[in-house]
């Protein structure tokens, strides 16, 4: 078919196939039914394209059947802290190493399970499980004796709630935090069974060390050859593209640079046409921009208090010469409260916030690609300049108005 009406069914079919894949890169697991039920449809209409551009340009699986659609994400850095798991209530609080500890517990008691299971089954279950030495020795205890351990236990159920693994039936996860009711859940078994996003069982691992664990879990094929290896190198490279906020250059190997340098155009085309993201190429790195401002999990700057917080302190950080010590930034967020605490949250006013407030901004911006830390101290990195504020220009009555900017000079 050729004609106008071929190139509408052509532009139609490519609107489709770039929803379908910001649906994948937003939501990794989605349901036929419920609020993605939707874009699921759209992602099985569109499966082989998208199945065969994600094994090709990332390295990612991509299975979908009549109830789900799995896209397999690894992620470009394995050891990347910054973007962990969040309790799906109100106050989305991060995961911390006993909710993960917990999640795994839970899943592995799902799966022995039946279809239908109540928390107070699944606590004691789990109670089982972590009486394993191996987690009593990495220092791990879970024994529902304290109001704090059943909140973690509400937390991870909650998460498998938003990710479609269980269904409530009947109750309330509150009611039995406080110990005086049960919950009732379906346990949905085909979205169970795909979570998994590795190339290989954990049980099979035999390393010791966090890094080596890592690395064996989505190890790939021996890399014996050029071809091999260029195929590793785009295949990470997209992954960082797409999931980070900003590819520093001086983040990668000699090699991996190298190789960018030649294929740049080629991998940012890539991404752009499935995708709709923007390289934004600098000196100093690329990243790719959603024009929509739809794919990003974390957002600079945000309304409230932290948000104006951050804004502030990104601001003090990218005029800075050098690395500033995290005290130096609590008495800062100390003078910013006088000048600024009017328009903050009363707790924020508080003294002694200071401290807690900093580890949430430096938290963002640190997630946003914006700063490195250390233990004691903040360093500003390339991007985090878009965020200074440039020189006042004084113009003569009379003349244009040029609103203040920031300036983004990289």
């Amino acid at each position: 078919m050729t004609g106008p009406l071929a190139e509408v069914l052509d532009g139609q079919h490519a609107a489709d196939l770039r929803k379908a894949a910001r649906a994948l890169l937003k939501h990794p697991l989605l349901l036929a039914r419920g609020q993605h039920a939707d874009e699921f449809r759209l992602v099985r209409r569109h499966a082989t394209e998208l199945r065969e551009w994600f094994d090709r340009n990332t390295g990612w699986s991509l299975q979908a059947d009549a109830e789900t659609a799995r896209l397999r994400k690894i992620p470009g850095v394995l050891t990347d802290p910054t973007h962990p798991a969040r309790d799906a209530s109100r106050g989305a609080a991060p995961f911390t190493r006993r909710r993960y500890v917990l999640f795994c517990l839970a899943l592995a008691a799902l799966e022995r399970g039946e279809a239908q299971i109540a928390l107070g089954r699944l606590a004691n279950q789990i109670v089982l499980d972590a009486a394993d030495p191996r987690l009593a020795a990495a220092g791990l205890e879970f024994a529902l004796e304290r109001r704090d351990e059943r909140l973690d236990l509400a937390a991870v159920v909650r998460l498998l709630l938003d990710l479609g693994v269980l269904r409530r039936v009947a109750g309330e996860e509150e009611a039995y935090v406080s110990g005086v009711g049960d919950v009732l859940y379906d346990v949905e078994r085909r979205v169970l069974a795909g979570l998994l996003a590795t190339r290989r069982g954990p049980s099979t691992v035999r390393a010791d060390d966090l890094e080596d664990r890592l690395d064996e879990l989505v190890a790939e094929t021996a890399l014996d050859s050029d071809e091999l290896r260029f195929r590793a190198m785009r295949r990470s490279l997209t992954r960082r593209l797409l999931d980070d906020p900003v590819l520093y250059y001086d983040d990668l190997t000699d090699a991996e640079l190298g190789y960018l340098t030649r294929q740049r155009g080629f991998l940012t085309a890539r991404i752009t046409e499935l995708t709709g993201l923007v390289a934004e190429v600098r000196a100093e790195g690329i990243a790719m921009v959603d024009p929509d401002d739809d794919l990003t999990d974390l957002r600079m700057p945000e309304q409230g208090t932290h948000g104006h917080i951050t804004l502030l302190l990104a601001e003090h950080l990218a005029g800075a010469d050098g690395p500033v010590a995290l005290g130096a930034l609590a008495l800062r967020v100390r003078e910013l409260a006088a000048e600024h605490g009017g328009f903050w949250s009363k707790s924020a006013r508080e003294p002694g916030m200071e401290t807690e407030l900093v580890e949430q901004a430096v938290a963002r911006l640190t997630a946003l690609g914006l700063v490195s830390r250390t233990p004691d101290a903040v360093l500003a990195r390339p991007a985090l300049a878009r965020y200074a504020v440039g020189k006042t220009v004084i113009r003569e009555p009379g003349s244009a108005s040029v609103p203040p900017q920031r300036k983004a000079t990289q």
